[in-house]
């Protein structure tokens, strides 16, 4: 049972769905991972993790968007997260992604974020999105541009410290087949 009123987005490998309770551990997992959720942040124990992950619902409750599960079409696991999102602080709304250990390197993430971008353009109506990047996060910024993004500058996240700012292309420049699959 989903904990939020997020739409089923579907790609030919992926299901983005909002969160369930089965997708706490994996998450947590990922979150106390120092290393790993180093460029999302991280937390020093479960507890701290689990709370960001119920920010995460609420965050689909006030916005009505937030961070999908990367759904694995294959196995029914959880991959990843990625969505929308725009807590306090932020400068505007970002994409944003992470795919967990074992599905590095396979595409999910890109696959993902496009649907994201594709769904928050023609369902919500937005016209721009970012993504803020740390700096050091050189996987995530060879992403970003490899959706069309560019580097705008650098700023003092809230939460982060410094990141890179992405833009990325508005809708205008996406036009086609992806784009109306979500309108």
């Amino acid at each position: 049972m989903t904990l939020t009123s997020a739409p089923v987005l579907e790609t030919p490998r992926l299901i983005l769905r909002g969160p369930e309770a089965r997708d706490l551990e994996p998450q947590i997992k990922f979150l106390t991972d120092p290393v790993r959720s180093e460029g999302f942040g991280g937390y020093d124990n479960p507890h701290e993790a689990w709370r960001w992950c119920m920010l995460s619902v609420g965050h689909w409750h006030l916005h009505g968007y937030g961070y999908f599960t990367i759904e694995d079409r294959a196995t029914g696991q959880a991959a990843g997260i990625c969505g929308i999102w725009n807590p306090s602080g932020w400068p505007e709304p970002e994409i944003g992604w992470v795919v967990f250990e074992g599905y590095e390197g396979k595409g999910i993430a890109y696959e993902a974020a496009v649907c994201a971008r594709d769904w928050a353009y023609s369902a919500l109506g937005m016209t721009t999105l970012t993504s803020a990047i740390v700096p050091s996060n050189t996987r995530s910024i060879a992403l970003a541009e490899r959706m069309g993004a560019w580097f705008e500058c650098e700023f003092d996240n809230v939460q982060m410290g410094r990141e890179f700012l992405y833009r990325h292309p508005g809708p205008e420049a996406l036009s086609g087949p992806r784009m109306e699959a979500y309108a």
